[in-house]
Order: C-alpha cells, then sequence, then structure tokens
C-alpha cells in the first residue's frame, strides 16, 4: 500500500457523525481490510507507523506523557491528510489535539485485527520505522 492509498483509506473509512476517539473509523479500517489480500494489512500497518513516526517530535509532544503523545498523533492520522499535512507544516496546527486530548488508540490496533481475522493468528508486528514515543530520534535532538 502506497501512502495514497493509505489516507484515501482513512478517508473512505471516516464516518460523517462525529467520532472523537475514532472507534467508528478504527473498526470501520479494520472491517475493511480483514477483506483485503494480508500485504494490503502489512502496507497499512507501514503506512501508519510511518506516518506516527513523522509526528514523532520535540515540537509536537513535548509536554506529553509517552502514551497521550502516541494516542494524540494517531488522532492527527485519524483526522486525514489535509490535517497531517498541515501538523507537518505548523507544529501550532498540533496544539488542539494535545491540549483538549484527543486520542485515537484504537486505530493503532486496525492492522493487528485485521491481521488475526484473516490469519486467524496473533500478529508479533515488526514495522520499518516504530510509531512509539520518542522512537525518531532525530525529531528528539536538540
Amino acid at each position: 500500500m502506497n501512502e495514497d492509498a493509505f489516507w484515501q483509506l482513512i478517508d473512505d473509512c471516516r464516518p460523517t457523525e462525529p467520532d472523537p476517539d475514532a472507534e467508528l473509523l478504527a473498526a470501520t479500517v479494520t472491517e475493511r481490510l480483514a477483506h483485503s489480500p494480508l500485504p494490503l494489512v502489512i502496507g497499512f500497518a507501514e503506512q501508519l507507523s510511518w506516518a506516527l513516526y513523522r509526528l514523532d517530535r520535540k515540537e509536537y509532544g513535548h509536554d506529553l506523557s509517552d502514551d497521550a503523545f502516541l494516542y494524540t498523533r494517531a488522532a492527527v492520522v485519524a483526522a486525514g491528510r489535509t490535517v497531517f499535512v498541515s501538523v507537518l507544516q505548523d507544529p501550532a496546527a498540533f496544539t488542539p489535539y494535545a491540549t483538549d486530548l484527543i486520542w485515537a488508540e484504537r486505530l493503532l490496533y486496525t492492522p493487528d485485527r485485521a491481521y488475526e481475522r484473516i490469519t486467524g493468528e496473533e500478529w508479533d508486528r515488526d514495522t520499518r520505522y516504530s510509531y512509539e514515543s520518542c522512537s525518531n530520534t532525530e525529531g528528539w535532538a536538540d
């Protein structure tokens, strides 16, 4: 899955009604991925990790706990490509997500749940980029 396909899937699955914690989005993405070929699920996990890694920077998360920072970055991804790009271009665009504690933790588990539905096995996921907070050493360098 390339970056464009990743963002298209996020946009296609975003509900029209309010979904503050991305629960509906996560359920819809999981369902869609569970009916897809396994390489698509793996590609989604790679793209999700890459997006979260790119947001893993000191200017965004310096005042948040590691978990709060991870879930808030997931909320930015859940908001779609336009919001994601605006946050990358202007760290101030991240502030409402951090101050209002807008979280999308469930989005993190979508590829794992889809993988398990397809294979019947738990996935020991290992993506190229870690999405864990503070793993982007370049983004946290002084």
